[in-house]
């Protein structure tokens, strides 16, 4: 008899141990700050997880304001092609780009004060309204976002019709710029729904004041296991650095650092600056599958190319004209997500994006450059980065060029503007003071500045 009770609470208790391990998991992933890269990547490595977990199914914790197009639009692109059901609890604020990745969830859920809309695109830097390509682009994400939930069936006056389970229309004027939609919004007006507008029209599917009640009243689980994506500090740091602003920064730095190293040459200061900028560049595009190989050796080769064309061949000829191309077209292909050249799947917005910061991080970079050079050597900062002007008594290089000055010779080279004469039988490197001047044609030494020759056509 006592064998036969052990054997029942032995039976109970492997039941009971079964069941709590058959809890289903409930994944949250949260998106409380700006659309960018470190949400991205949260995202993506949270619905990893979840699917290793075996997961019931995924929700989104948002309250954002929005953020960057580019990285909502991978967001959304991932929910919609996610094996696992995904929901989005909005907790306060599903704005712009938080409304494009709510609507690309299977289900939305809002608190009572909650509002979704307003992804009208703006501009970065001024927060002005983008060009009415950009409005469009967004406008056709919404639309499709919102279609891609396909249609229902219902009866209406006694007649099965079928309508969208969320109108794209609805979707669009949330962007702006379309129709008027009777008794919901006027022409040109940008859409914000709140909870019971967006309920009425079929943009949520519940009003809900709590995760828990979301889970256990509209999800079904009474019992089960909530489990929370936590970014590891290495995900912050990639996230930091696939920010626009610091990649801008970076290339800044890029340009910078290589134009300084030749005007000086050695490896010193200014090559570590940039070889530091430039893997801080690639390492985390790369890392991410944005950026391949091939690319980060379009941008060496570039780099080679360039140093080539000022070593070699004076002037501004071919390689030089190449070396730029290759470390242009290295930068925006690093940080889009094309394969082999193939760019069918590589939004305009994502393209966009990559020129702006790579021109924009040119831009910075000649601006650095110019400064860098009004400072260099004077009180201040940069003031022991080069000699001071008082060095007498120390002659650290030969003065014998300075006395070709008045002196005829022979451009050597094309000089546009730089490239070499041959002054007396020797080789100097000049620049040209006025124009261009062709191989061959004769020149006369003005002055002798910075270890050049200024020369004039004769």
């Amino acid at each position: 008899m006592k064998q036969f009770i052990f054997l029942l609470l032995f039976i109970s208790a492997s039941l009971n141990l079964f069941s709590q391990d058959e809890r289903p998991i409930v994944y949250r992933i949260d998106i409380k700050q700006n659309i960018g890269s470190n949400t991205w990547i949260h995202l993506r490595n949270g619905l990893r997880e979840a699917q290793q977990m075996d997961a019931a199914c995924v929700i989104l914790h948002m309250n954002t304001y929005g953020g960057g197009v580019v990285e909502a639009d991978s967001m959304r692109t991932a929910i919609l092609h996610f094996p696992l059901p995904v929901y989005v609890f909005i907790d306060n604020n599903a704005a712009s780009a938080g409304a494009l990745i709510s609507i690309a969830c299977d289900s939305i859920f809002m608190r009572q004060s909650a509002t979704i809309g307003a992804a009208t695109v703006v501009s970065g830097g001024s927060g002005s309204e983008a060009p009415d390509k950009l409005q469009s682009y967004m406008r056709g994400m919404m639309r499709a976002t919102a279609e891609s939930h396909g249609k229902i069936t219902r009866v209406e006056n006694g007649d099965t019709i079928s309508v969208w389970r969320r109108d794209p229309a609805i979707a669009e004027a949330m962007v702006g710029g379309g129709a008027a939609i009777p008794g919901v919004v006027d022409s040109m007006r940008v859409l914000t729904l709140t909870a019971s507008q967006a309920v009425t029209l079929g943009f949520c599917d519940g009003i809900v004041e709590s995760l828990h009640e979301l889970i256990t009243e509209h999800l079904g689980f009474t019992d089960y296991e909530l489990v929370t994506y936590q970014p590891t500090f290495y995900d912050q740091i990639k996230g930091f650095l696939t920010n626009g602003v610091l990649q801008a920064f970076l290339i800044m730095f890029i340009i910078g650092g290589i134009y300084m190293e030749l005007q000086s040459p050695g490896v010193g200061l200014p090559s570590a600056v940039a070889i530091t900028a430039a893997i801080l560049y690639f390492t985390p595009l790369y890392l991410t599958g944005y950026a391949e190989h091939w690319e980060i050796i379009i941008f060496v080769v570039g780099l080679i190319l360039i140093v080539f064309e000022i070593f070699v061949f004076p002037g501004f000829g071919i390689p030089g004209i190449l070396g730029i191309v290759f470390v242009f077209t290295g930068l925006i292909l690093a940080l889009v997500g094309n394969i082999k050249f193939n760019f069918e799947n590589v939004p305009a917005m994502e393209m966009f994006r990559a020129i702006m910061i790579v021109l924009g991080g040119m831009g910075m970079g000649i601006i650095f450059v110019i400064y860098m050079s009004s400072r260099i050597g004077r009180p201040g900062l940069f003031r022991k980065v080069a000699l001071a002007a008082d060095q007498e008594g120390f002659v650290s290089v030969s003065l014998a060029p300075a006395a070709m000055v008045g002196k005829v010779g022979v451009a050597a080279t094309v000089l546009r503007p730089s490239g070499k004469v041959n002054v007396d039988g020797e080789l100097y490197d000049a620049v040209s003071m006025k124009g261009f001047i062709e191989k061959g044609d004769e020149v006369e030494v003005k002055r002798y500045e910075n270890f050049q020759l200024y020369v004039i056509k004769r």
